[in-house]
């Protein structure tokens, strides 16, 4: 292993497909320092550095906290060829959730076509605690961290058959949503629709206004909602981002 100091910060930076403000923060909590720093106090990284920050990034891919990243790294008997078997199966694991989403896309595309039938547990299918615990975690970044502890102290008390059914109410407003495509937003029948969203959503919490347009917003511009509930029905996206943000905006969020 060679070690040359052969990398700036940019240079590692490009390479790892982060920003050089991340080096800098990772070198200020300890996670990652430079191999050498010159007179001129430029940061210098060798092969070891860029390893480690490999391994940092396999971990932060399975979406631990730096300090969980710090701890793990700073153990005695910390193996990396070890650890990069264990990244594998874990990412092989992902791979293997994602073609199940993927064919539960196309499943519900020729449902929508009338070419198959399917019940609306299949619509879920894929979708799990642990996607679960993310979206939370994810959550948690964005909005009030009092609210995200209450949706998953809410989510753990309830059965399984609770679960199901909240799950099931979900998932036929989505469906009765998509046979009300091309409707004003404002319409009625539109309107009673996102009232039923916004009670399903008080299984977990109580959402604000604020909360819920972000929801809509998600809905349309996160990849990973917007490309499920494209495949419900491609125009859903942005008519449930349209509907949600006129709900909040005549009131209703707040009764």
């Amino acid at each position: 292993m060679s070690n040359t100091y052969s990398y700036t910060v940019k240079q590692l930076a490009d390479l790892a497909s982060v920003t050089p403000r991340t080096l800098r923060h990772y070198d200020t909590i300890g996670l990652l320092r430079p191999s050498f720093i010159g007179d001129n106090g430029y940061r210098r990284y060798d092969e070891a550095a860029a390893l480690r920050l490999q391994q940092i990034r396999f971990y932060r891919e399975l979406d631990l906290g730096l300090e969980e990243i710090a701890a793990l790294l700073a153990q005695p008997d910390f193996d990396a060829e070890a650890t990069l078997r264990q990244h594998r199966e874990a990412l092989q694991q992902r791979v293997d959730r994602l073609h199940q989403l993927i064919a539960t896309i196309d499943k519900t595309i020729l449902h929508l076509r009338g070419q198959t039938e399917m019940s609306t547990d299949e619509l879920f299918a894929g979708f799990d605690e642990e996607t679960q615990a993310r979206y939370e975690q994810e959550a948690a970044e964005m909005y009030d961290p009092k609210i995200v502890a209450e949706s998953s102290r809410r989510w753990k008390s309830y059965t399984a058959e609770d679960r199901t059914r909240i799950q099931r109410e979900g998932g036929q407003v989505y469906q009765d949503m998509v046979a009300l495509l091309g409707r004003d937003p404002a319409d009625a029948d539109v309107q009673a629709v996102v009232a039923r969203w916004h009670q399903n959503l008080r299984a977990f919490y109580e959402p604000t206004p604020d909360i819920l347009r972000g929801l809509g917003h998600a809905y349309e511009e996160d990849p990973r909602f917007a490309t499920f509930f494209a495949g419900l029905h491609p125009g859903l996206p942005a008519f449930l981002n349209r509907a949600i943000d006129t709900y909040v905006a005549s009131g209703a969020a707040g009764r």
